[in-house]
């Protein structure tokens, strides 16, 4: 196999003509299974309106739709000095954001620390003091010696959470590894302040968010086509903007019904009823083993979390099946093991550049202790691109139902998350489903499809959890300034010596 040399394949159809009737009855199988048509994918974005709308009844569906009493969106000029604090699963991120009075513009500085590991499952105390002292100990080195007003902190905690107000929020479930008793069912808010006020750390927490609604807020802010938010990495997600007027659930807060609020979806859990997706009894295995059966369906087959485990679940079943000859006389023990393989192992496949996919095989030996055939590469290769390829384009369901709710002829989502941004031809094959979900002929004022003139556009997006914090807590605290009180618990708690409510010239 050796120097055969990087030469690019563009199809690997003609290297399938040699392949053995068995293997060639399986690729043919699996791409029955996998392959989501043009009709297919119309049907699920049809049924993806009505349950958009069904989750923004009183009596809601399965796709939560939860409100997050973010306004509208920026103008551009919005100004002042502000903090974001992102609570990751693995770090914890402290930002403060300057915004000069040139349009779309923003400084910024931060620090990251490391989320302690026994943190997670500690006490809640133990947890809100670590953050208040991180937050102190960033504000005592790049201000040290000044005497501040309060600075307003946006606080991205992007984890399942019900909110009536804007700076409070109720934990509905831990995520990302957390188990900390006491804190489920409350508002986590309250005991962040706390922590922060007995170390006399000059922050006022003005907005709670969610990072897809930060995501569109931030690519909001620097691009005014922007419509929607996404997050296609290890979970998916989506927020857009709604008419208030549009939300009978929040029909008995007396909004105004022109005004615009930002709806943070959890779209992941689209299609929990198994009425339209079209699932594999791999799909079927991995809901049935996960911690959530019957929860979160489409994130499930479509999420960077789940890709590795589909793609594992289909070798091992290969092997096991009697009449196909894969993976003949190998140990497959390191296959058995659940969640081994991780998405980043299908775009490796994907990437191999070379025609006799030297590279895959190489994986395979070192990570696996397999040494695959040609013709077992050939379907390892196949297995990766249909997974990939239905992941890219149910994906686009999500965001031409969106599309279709609001009757957006043309729009540019800000995207972000590591299959988003790391997967092979991911944004390419979910442009494409775009395209014949919602029947394009020719790109924006009649200009060939493609290169920058499509419609609808999925485009990497600003910094939501940073950025798109401050900002929020920005539009926040203008809402007060102005006697907009709708959704806000402490809105004279958020005015009372806040630096940035303060005219410009006294900033920090």
């Amino acid at each position: 196999m050796v120097g055969l040399g990087p030469k690019k394949a563009p199809s690997r159809k003609g290297s399938m003509a040699d392949l053995p009737h068995d293997l060639m009855q399986e690729i043919k199988r699996l791409e029955d299974l996998f392959v989501v048509d043009t009709n297919k994918l119309k049907a699920i974005s049809d049924h993806f309106v009505s349950e958009l709308e069904k989750g923004l009844t009183k009596e809601g569906g399965d796709i939560p739709m939860n409100p997050t009493w973010c306004m509208g969106f920026p103008t551009g000029y919005e100004t002042g000095t502000f903090l974001a604090l992102d609570m990751g699963g693995t770090n914890l991120r402290v930002c403060e954001i300057n915004l000069p009075e040139e349009k779309g513009e923003f400084d910024i500085i931060q620090s990251k620390y490391r989320m302690p590991e026994e943190l997670k499952t500690g006490n809640a105390d133990e947890l809100w003091g670590y953050i208040a002292d991180c937050l102190q100990q960033f504000i005592e080195y790049h201000h040290e010696g000044e005497k501040l007003d309060k600075l307003p902190l946006g606080f991205t905690f992007s984890y399942p959470a019900t909110q009536e107000y804007i700076d409070h929020g109720v934990l509905q479930r831990w995520t990302k590894g957390f188990d900390i008793d006491g804190v489920e069912g409350k508002d986590v808010v309250p005991p962040f302040e706390k922590a922060l006020e007995e170390r006399g750390v000059p922050i006022k927490l003005t907005a709670l968010i969610n990072d897809t609604t930060g995501t569109m807020i931030a690519s909001a802010y620097t691009d005014s086509e922007m419509r929607m938010g996404c997050i296609f990495g290890t979970g998916c997600n989506a927020a857009y903007m709604e008419t208030c007027g549009n939300i009978p659930k929040l029909a008995h807060m007396g909004l105004n019904p022109d005004d615009q609020m930002a709806i943070n979806c959890e779209w992941g859990a689209f299609d929990n009823e198994h009425k339209i997706l079209p699932r594999t009894q791999y799909d079927v295995i991995i809901d049935k083993e996960s911690p959530r059966p019957g929860q979160q369906t489409f994130e499930k087959m479509i999420a960077g979390l789940y890709l590795g485990e589909l793609f594992r679940l289909v070798l091992v079943d290969l092997h096991e099946q009697p009449q196909v000859k894969f993976f003949e006389g190998a140990d497959i023990s390191p296959l058995k093991k659940p969640y081994s393989l991780d998405a980043s192992f299908l775009s490796d496949i994907e990437n191999d550049p070379y025609e006799n996919l030297q590279e895959t095989h190489d994986i395979f030996v070192n990570q696996m202790g397999i040494k695959p055939t040609r013709p077992e590469l050939e379907l390892l290769r196949r297995l990766a691109e249909v997974i990939g390829t239905r992941a890219a384009r149910l994906s686009a369901c999500g965001v031409a139902a969106i599309c279709k709710k609001k009757n957006l002829k043309t729009a540019h989502v800000g995207a972000d998350g590591s299959v988003f941004n790391k997967y092979p031809h991911f944004k390419a094959r979910g442009a494409q489903a775009l395209k014949e979900i919602l029947d394009w002929e020719t790109g924006r004022d009649g200009k060939p499809l493609g290169k920058g003139h499509d419609p609808v556009e999925i485009l990497p997006a600003e910094d939501g959890s940073g950025v798109g914090a401050a900002l929020i807590a920005a539009l926040t605290l203008k809402r007060v300034q102005e006697g907009h009180h709708a959704g806000i618990r402490d809105p004279q708690g958020m005015l009372k010596g806040t630096a940035a409510a303060k005219p410009a010239s006294n900033q920090v």
